[in-house]
């Protein structure tokens, strides 16, 4: 009995991995003006200070206070009025369900970015990363039907295979980072429902255009695929409007590209949170998020990845009390949704909710 279990364990961990690379899949990759020496490289010299002079800091200062990098009670998220959202479909509207699941709705269109649900960010390690928020997969079932999925990147915060496995049956069109396309295959999503996207790489779908535009990161699900897949953000434009998701990233010059090519932006969903010095070029730090939204010419900036799940050491509100403090100092907008709460084009929710806990 007991090796049973082992090997459905083993099993549903190799799953987790994903698809694995085809001669196909290399050959398309390689094509990429971005694919050098075997990967996908950034635009600019992009390393992590990670090494074994900066590695017993990091153990210590992981050992130190932890009281603060997790909410002492769960995270409530607010329950979706269906009827509601899907009303007034001129303004553009979203809702946040913490770190980098976004529903939006644009032109009519329902729109979901980074679909990753589940209750566990750290899938395939010995310790879990558990959500800040109790029960989310559950929200899949009362979502609206979603016309497209927007998918950045694949690392486990972002790309979860429990909540792949429940919208599998319920999306038709998914546009992901290049090599994402293996994952959501072995997962047995329909293949000609799904379109990868190198950087600058613009379609349209129906009455919007959107692009994948870069970011500063890097992608992987196991030892040997780092940089076997891109990462990036995403830009959804109509007539009227036009929206930005940083994706995640360190701060770099793409920040202006995206601006003079796409922008300026109604809104800006900027990455801010789960960074550290010591790989700050992967992770913008809260003061970089403000200056992202500025580079890229944003009306009003909105914090993501952020009030999920612990996968740093700084406490888990700060992000956002930096990203606020920062953008009270250059005169950036910013708006601060609840988990849940329905932000409609023109609104701006300023309401400082973390401090509740």
């Amino acid at each position: 009995m007991l090796s049973v279990i082992s090997v459905g364990i083993a099993f549903l961990k190799g799953r987790q991995f994903g698809g694995k690379i085809t001669k196909n899949d290399l050959e398309r990759y390689q094509r990429s003006s971005n694919w050098k020496k075997g990967q996908f490289e950034n635009l600019i010299e992009t390393k992590m200070d990670i090494n074994l002079g900066t590695m017993p800091g990091l153990i210590m200062r992981n050992m130190r206070d932890k009281r603060n990098r997790t909410p002492q009670d769960p995270l409530a998220i607010l329950p979706l009025d269906r009827k509601r959202f899907q009303e007034d479909i001129d303004r553009p509207k979203f809702i946040w369900y913490g770190h980098s699941v976004l529903l939006l709705q644009v032109k009519g269109k329902n729109i979901l970015i980074d679909p990753m649900f589940g209750p566990n960010a750290a899938p395939i390690a010995p310790f879990p990363s558990k959500r800040f928020s109790e029960n989310t997969l559950d929200i899949i079932d009362r979502l609206p039907p979603i016309d497209l999925v927007l998918q950045t990147h694949d690392h486990y915060d972002h790309l979860d295979l429990d909540s792949i496995t429940k919208l599998k049956n319920k999306v038709d069109h998914w546009w992901v980072a290049m090599g994402v396309e293996r994952h959501l295959v072995r997962w047995e999503v329909k293949k000609e429902g799904i379109k990868e996207f190198d950087w600058w790489d613009t379609d349209s779908f129906q009455e919007l255009e959107i692009t994948f535009t870069p970011s500063r990161h890097f992608s992987g699900r196991g030892l040997k695929d780092r940089a076997k897949s891109l990462w990036g953000g995403w830009v959804i434009k109509s007539e009227e409007h036009s929206i930005y998701w940083s994706g995640d990233g360190g701060y770099g010059p793409h920040f202006k590209e995206v601006g003079e090519r796409l922008g300026p932006f109604d809104w800006g969903f900027m990455e801010c949170g789960q960074y550290d010095k010591l790989w700050q070029a992967i992770h913008l730090m809260p003061e970089e998020s403000i200056w992202a939204a500025q580079d890229a010419k944003v009306d009003v900036a909105i914090p993501v990845h952020w009030a999920g799940f612990r996968l740093a050491l700084h406490p888990w509100k700060e992000p956002v009390k930096r990203f606020v403090m920062e953008a009270e100092s250059k005169g950036v907008n910013v708006a601060m949704p609840r988990l849940g709460e329905m932000v409609k084009m023109g609104e701006v929710p300023t309401f400082r909710w973390w401090e509740e806990y």
